[in-house]
């Protein structure tokens, strides 16, 4: 079993910037003793660890704890994709073979069809001579874009983060169900079930509201590209991390045994060439 999808993070204020006050108790560091045992409790036997914020030291840092801790299988980091740097930037990062992805926080950029500028296409272009995948982290009016960019690049590999982050708590279903659809029809992506307590009503969730969320990506994209992920630690504001995973691990366990080892651990190891 792989978690696909958690943080560290050294905490400060200015780096930190979207963590709020409504977010206070993860203002504090997560560090890899604090995932750990919470991993071998649950039967996970490894992680992803995705960027926290968008400087190129966020991924040398934590690379730099994968090199120290084995069950961290693979660091989705951060890299200027607009700058006219970024083939020297990620010849220098490729060298750490834990490197599996970048991803850059298209959620909190106003321009809806950011994805698609061609400085940024550019960047995504360079991932293909580093074998790295990219994280698409968007909220449901983005998705349009990303449907376009990722048919703009046929031989990428993207990865759907949080499921595209459907109103869960608002009950809505479109035009996010559909948009999901129309992008799993790409075979190049896949998606991540992450990060949707936290699009809840996080004091009051139950795993029946997240159920219709996850049958439509089940929909979207087969089970041979969806991913557990706990969002840990942000999933700690609905939740124990027990909890959390439960939510997708029982809800897996009605597909075959293969679909299931998929969907916990499998399909992240091929999808991101997770290192053992």
């Amino acid at each position: 079993m792989i978690d696909a999808h958690q943080h560290f993070w050294h905490y400060a204020p200015a780096t930190h910037a979207w963590i709020d006050d409504s977010m206070s108790a993860l203002k504090r560091d997560f560090l890899p003793a604090d995932l750990e045992p919470l991993l071998r409790a649950n039967g996970f036997e490894g992680c992803v660890a995705v960027q926290a914020s968008q400087a190129v030291d966020e991924t040398r840092w934590p690379l730099g704890l994968a090199d120290q801790h084995a069950f961290i299988r693979g660091v989705v980091g951060w890299v200027d994709l607009r700058s006219k740097s970024v083939q020297r930037d990620l010849a220098e990062l490729s060298t750490r073979k834990k490197l599996v992805g970048v991803r850059h926080v298209v959620q909190s950029e106003p321009d809806d069809r950011f994805v698609l500028r061609l400085d940024f296409q550019r960047g995504i272009r360079a991932l293909a001579a580093h074998d790295l995948a990219y994280d698409l982290l968007v909220y449901p009016r983005q998705l349009a874009a990303a449907i376009e960019l990722v048919q703009l690049f046929p031989e990428q590999r993207f990865v759907l983060d949080h499921a595209g982050k459907p109103e869960i708590r608002a009950r809505r279903v479109e035009p996010w169900a559909r948009l999901v659809r129309d992008l799993g029809r790409s075979r190049n992506v896949s998606c991540k079930l992450s990060g949707l307590v936290t699009e809840a009503d996080a004091a009051r969730w139950k795993a029946a509201d997240l159920t219709p969320y996850l049958d439509v990506a089940l929909d979207a994209f087969g089970s041979d590209r969806l991913m557990i992920g706990s969002d840990w630690p942000v999933c700690t504001l609905a939740g124990d991390y027990g909890a959390v995973v439960s939510v997708v691990t029982s809800w897996a366990s009605r597909f075959t045994p293969a679909e299931r080892d998929g969907i916990l651990g499998a399909n992240a190891t091929r999808i991101y060439r997770l290192q053992r």
